[in-house]
């Protein structure tokens, strides 16, 4: 419960004055006690001596015992009524010569002072005041009490005094007193506070209501509370440490109005794809909305679009005149000048856009409007830009709305670079969507795509296309001699050539690594032939300066397939053209081939012979599990790890899966043939109580499947498979034109408790990108960087590479190709972990051990 001041003070002032009289009352109680039990002390000794003396006066005369009772029963009478109580007692020696008289009955204290142990009493027990004076014998007394000596006690008085009555009786008194005068003591307190607190109250209802009257900024900044007095130096402190709180809070408050507009600015500020389409229209607003709280007359946004191009937009809140204008570009241009990131940057257009279009900008004095700017530069994108706005003097001097404008202006800078950045973004996705990053032509996948178009147009026009398949002769010797960025050179080069050359119909791919495709619409034999040789004419003329400064030079191998002379199927045709592609290689490399009938036949011959034994290989249970041995490099190291391979046997021949695999994955029977050899070797596992790691080749067609896991799962729990034990390597044999897609399934696995390799690690740039996004355990380094290591320092040069990184990731690392005794000598200094190869040991139904 709230407590006022003036109460709080009143209430204080009640409890002191209760407090007082408490105090006074316990005090003066104590007093009128004391002083009362002396006084009656002193009264009853006097008593006392007084009946002493009376009875010493009688006893002198000589009395008998009729005077004695007389004498006692004068006492009672005299006191009768009085609180006092007047006793005489006989020592022994009296009753011994007088016999007894009537008397109180005597305590401990009576018979002590009879006995003239105890001189006499004089004290209080229970606000009673007792006084007891013992009688002695003097000289005279001998006369009668012969059996006495002088000093003996021969009897007492004994007075007593009742002083309770007279508490309770001044008890009551006091309590009346205090009652009435307390109620006029209250009063007066009363009094007092109201009149002490009313200078304070009224001031501080003053201060109140100058605080309540505050409803905005400009209220606030009119506040002032120098006038107002609380009297007392400690209050007056409080006001002034108030006003100068007050005085520092006036520099930095802002409107309630000023933040619930920006709050709405900024609600606004929300990228949406209407925004990213039309974001010009969308400043447009954010002007008009900003002058219902301040009047702004343009906006302007600076942004690079290219790497020596930017693009200047000015946004006007009503039509500008030109000599406007003509400042405002004058403006952008000193701005322009003065930026370090536009620097040597001329090739600019600045564009007005109105946002009303019904409104005039006659009103606008140059002299009166302020500029306000803000930047921002990314890295990535290649971003960067300048965001303006241009106000009434007044509003940009404001040191508060100079804030709300800074805040309003790097907000503005975000979203407009983050819409330039997305804009930048979803032009880059749409174009490496088709495009190869490296040689900026076609990539496979458009490639396909366009192939299947041609194929349906050419038929429906009736007119012959041509498919090239082109490859780089020799490419691998120069990649490696001099490296990558040397190789990823020489391969635009030579797409350069190929787009140089090729007719302006005709459509240039990079199918994958140093092959390409040229798709030649309405081109017959004699066309395609024209073309490849003007393109193989030209790359064999070309030469590259090399690192070392020799001339490297290159010449390409190129197959043709023609629709629809040689085949009507998209699938045949790219066959036909890569087999002619592979036999020019075959015949000396650097020439072309187009197929006769009889390369056709033997080719599609080949092809469904191999389809037909795939698939009597599938339907006849003729997939066999063969196991490779993979040895540690350590000789304390005991781990026993197999690879397992797929062969065929049919017809008493044994098929190795070099022989059919690209068949298998490009008619789509890899997976069905994975998870056939998979099953039986976990039921060989099973069967010899196999305790060591097993790597499973897989491509990526078969990882992404959407039932495989579960299915690979149901062996491991149908054989009592430990998962820990199960390595999986992934191989780049196909690209994956859903990386995101491997990517979540080859985490489900890992999850799962399987491990992973790298199969072939170093024969491309992915394999980096895998080590990269996959949770890797081991590498296969590629067998063509082992297999002359002995001899090769390139080669050993690049494995060592591989394995200083691996061993920074925590990765084992497996040399594949390992022919002899030599190249595990290289390899033990290299400290692989591990090593596979027909020196090693060959594939094998059975499972070996190098214990």
């Amino acid at each position: 419960m709230n407590k006022t001041f003036k109460n709080y003070i009143f209430s204080r002032q009640i409890i002191l004055v209760s407090l007082i009289f408490l105090i006074c009352f316990i005090f003066t109680t104590y007093l009128h006690t004391t002083f009362t039990k002396k006084e009656a002390l002193k009264h009853s000794d006097g008593i006392s001596k007084q009946v002493f003396s009376s009875m010493y006066q009688v006893m002198r005369k000589g009395w008998s015992r009729e005077d004695v009772i007389i004498f006692a029963k004068s006492l009672e009478d005299n006191f009768k009524g009085s609180n006092y109580q007047i006793n005489i007692y006989r020592s022994d020696k009296v009753k011994q010569l007088f016999g007894e008289i009537q008397e109180k009955e005597k305590d401990t204290t009576l018979v002590d002072i009879l006995n003239g142990k105890v001189e006499k009493l004089n004290g209080f027990e229970d606000n009673i005041v007792r006084n007891i004076l013992p009688l002695k014998a003097t000289a005279d007394c001998k006369s009668c009490h012969l059996n006495a000596e002088v000093g003996d006690v021969l009897g007492a008085v004994e007075v007593k005094q009742n002083l309770n009555s007279i508490f309770l009786e001044s008890k009551y008194q006091y309590i009346v007193f205090f009652l009435i005068i307390i109620p006029i003591f209250y009063l007066l307190a009363f009094f007092s506070s109201r009149y002490t607190t009313k200078p304070i109250i009224e001031n501080l209802t003053l201060f109140n209501d100058k605080v309540q009257n505050i409803n905005s900024v400009q209220d606030f900044k009119a506040f002032d509370s120098k006038n107002i007095d609380l009297y007392f130096e400690e209050f007056n402190q409080i006001v002034h440490n108030v006003d100068l709180m007050a005085d520092k809070l006036k520099g930095v408050a802002v409107d309630k109005e000023l933040l619930e507009f920006e709050i709405r600015l900024l609600d606004k500020f929300i990228i949406t794809s209407d925004v990213v389409k039309d974001w010009r229209e969308y400043i447009c607003d954010l002007l008009i909305e900003i002058n219902k709280i301040m009047e702004t007359y343009t906006l302007m946004t600076i942004f690079r679009v290219g790497e020596d191009q930017f693009e200047v937009d000015i946004f006007w809140l009503g039509m500008p005149q030109e000599h406007q204008k003509m400042v405002f570009e004058k403006y952008i241009n000193k701005t322009i000048k003065d930026s370090d990131y536009f620097k040597a940057m001329t090739d600019f257009t600045i564009k007005h856009v109105i946002a009303d279009r019904n409104r005039c900008l006659n009103e606008l004095v140059e002299e009166e409007v302020e500029y306000r700017s803000k930047s921002l530069f990314l890295d990535s994108p290649k971003i960067g830009g300048i965001v303006g706005i241009g106000l009434q003097s007044i509003f940009s001097n404001d040191p508060v709305r100079y804030i709300v404008i800074d805040s309003i202006l790097t907000t503005m800078a975000n979203l407009v670079g983050s819409v330039k950045a997305i804009h930048k973004y979803t032009q880059d996705l749409e174009y490496y969507a088709a495009r190869d990053p490296l040689t900026d032509l076609f990539n496979q996948r458009v490639f396909n795509d366009m192939m299947s178009y041609e194929i349906k147009r050419a038929a429906r026009h009736e007119y012959p296309f041509a498919l090239m398949v082109i490859d780089c002769d020799n490419f691998k010797p120069i990649n490696d001699n001099f490296g990558h960025a040397f190789g990823d050179k020489f391969l635009q080069t030579v797409a350069n050539i190929l787009e140089e050359e090729k007719r302006d119909e005709d459509i240039v791919a990079r199918y994958g690594g140093d092959e390409f495709t040229i798709i030649l619409p309405e081109c017959d034999e004699n066309g395609a032939l024209t073309v490849a040789n003007r393109i193989s004419k030209k790359i064999e003329n070309e030469k590259l300066i090399a690192p070392d400064g020799s001339r490297v030079g290159i010449t390409i191998s190129i197959g043709i397939c023609v629709y629809p002379i040689h085949t009507l199927s998209q699938k045949d045709m790219f066959v036909i053209a890569d087999h002619m592609m592979y036999q020019a290689k075959e015949e000396g490399k650097n020439s072309i081939k187009i197929p006769n009938e009889r390369d056709i036949s033997n080719i599609l011959k080949t092809n469904q012979e191999k389809s037909s034994l795939l698939i009597r290989a599938i339907e006849n249970d003729e997939i066999y599990p063969y196991f490779q041995p993979i040895k540690p490099a350590s000789s304390s190291n005991n781990l026993v790890i197999h690879e397992l391979l797929m062969r065929i046997h049919q017809d008493g021949k044994i098929v190795s899966a070099y022989e059919f695999i690209e068949i298998a994955e490009a008619r789509g029977l890899i997976n069905s043939m994975d998870l056939m050899v998979i099953e039986k070797a976990f039921k060989e596992i099973q069967r010899t109580q196999y305790d060591g790691i097993l790597f499973i080749n897989l491509s990526p067609k078969s990882l992404i499947v959407g039932d495989f896991i579960n299915k690979i799962n149901n062996f491991v729990l149908k054989y009592e498979i430990n998962k820990e034990k199960i390595v999986f390597e992934i191989t780049e044999r196909e690209t994956v034109k859903n990386f995101s897609l491997l990517e979540k399934f080859v985490h489900n696995l890992k999850s799962d408790g399987y491990k992973f390799a790298i199969d072939d690690f170093g024969s491309g740039f992915s394999s980096f990108h895998y080590i990269k996004k996959f949770p890797i355990d081991y590498v296969k380094i590629d067998g063509d960087f082992i297999i002359n290591i002995n001899k090769d320092i390139k080669d050993k040069a690049f494995v060592n590479s591989i394995v200083t990184l691996a061993k920074e990731l925590k990765i084992q690392t497996i040399a594949e190709f390992v022919e002899n005794e030599e190249i595990v000598d290289v390899l033990n200094e290299l400290e692989i972990d591990y090593y596979q190869g027909f020196h090693i040991g060959k594939p094998s139904e059975k499972f070996i051990s190098f214990k």
